[in-house]
């Protein structure tokens, strides 16, 4: 799937119809591939994958796809509470030049680890595109356990996996050479990115890299030069910003965050405020600091 480095889930910019900001979109994709990302993640938990109306998702994948050009893999989010609504979602990314889908378990209910392996041995029978897993179990209430995903490993047409658990990056990472030498690994766990580094994980996705290019960057070009000074000191801005979202209400201050640096549009789920004036001077005060704006 090409050169290994930085995901960055993507934000999607919508109007307060619901509807999609297209030249928004595109100048964010553009951004991100400008700076470097190894991939994008469209409609993943940043790109309020949930919360778009079923309509848009097409649209908003061929727009990502045509922006994108080729130079890096575009992967798009299809999370849902079954195999069949799953499988509707990707009938609707039909013809698109894709190069995988990314699950969740389902979260409705919690499931299994039989129910698990079940659930994605069956997407990837029917998905006429790779199927990524994505590890959410803080949303989900699923984890998917070291041993389910050491399976599911083995199940052709399945990608990779996404996961913030350390321990499960590294397992998987040692099985990997000699289960499955193509099956990627994106660790999420943002706090130990550049530990991470160390242990041989080099693939890395987030949604903060999404207002935070310049520092994943730098982040990035440090970590490839063994400087793990400075990796550490451009991965605690990002995590200052992080804080500050958390904060202030993590969705609302991304909005302002992309707002900020010239992507129209809300970033963030339609019941939910913006915030206001002095949580809005909290975010430029730590972006400008940053040197993100």
């Amino acid at each position: 799937m090409g050169k290994q480095g930085f995901f960055p889930a993507l934000g999607t910019p919508l109007d307060e119809n619901g509807r999609l900001i297209a030249g928004s979109l595109r100048r964010h994709v553009a951004d991100q591939i400008e700076a470097g990302a190894a991939g994008l993640l469209v409609m993943g938990s940043m790109g309020q994958q949930p919360y778009i109306r079923g309509g848009e998702t097409a649209d908003i994948a061929r727009i990502a796809v045509e922006e994108a050009r080729g130079a890096c893999p575009v992967l798009i989010g299809v999370m849902d509470n079954s195999i069949g609504r799953v499988q509707e979602r990707m009938d609707r990314l039909d013809g698109l030049a894709i190069d995988g889908v990314v699950a969740t378990t389902p979260y409705y209910y919690p499931l299994t680890q039989a129910d698990i392996v079940n659930f994605f041995t069956s997407l990837a029978a029917s998905s006429p595109y790779p199927v990524y897993l994505y590890d959410l179990a803080v949303v989900t209430q699923s984890k998917i356990s070291v041993q389910t995903a050491e399976k599911l490993m083995k199940v052709p047409n399945i990608g990779g996996i996404k996961t913030g658990d350390l321990t499960t990056a590294r397992v998987l990472s040692r099985l990997q050479p000699t289960v499955n030498p193509d099956f990627r690994i994106m660790f999420s766990g943002l706090d130990v990115f550049d530990a991470a580094y160390t242990y041989g994980i080099r693939d890395n996705l987030d949604g903060m890299f999404s207002c935070t290019a310049s520092l994943t960057t730098a982040m990035y070009k440090a970590l490839e030069a063994g400087d793990n000074e400075a990796a550490a000191r451009c991965l605690d801005g990002i995590l200052l910003l992080r804080d500050t979202f958390v904060e202030v209400g993590v969705f609302p201050a991304f909005t302002h965050a992309m707002n900020l640096l010239g992507f129209e549009g809300t970033f963030h789920p339609d019941y939910m405020q913006p915030i206001g004036p002095e949580q809005q001077e909290k975010v430029r005060e730590c972006m400008q600091r940053l040197a993100l704006i």
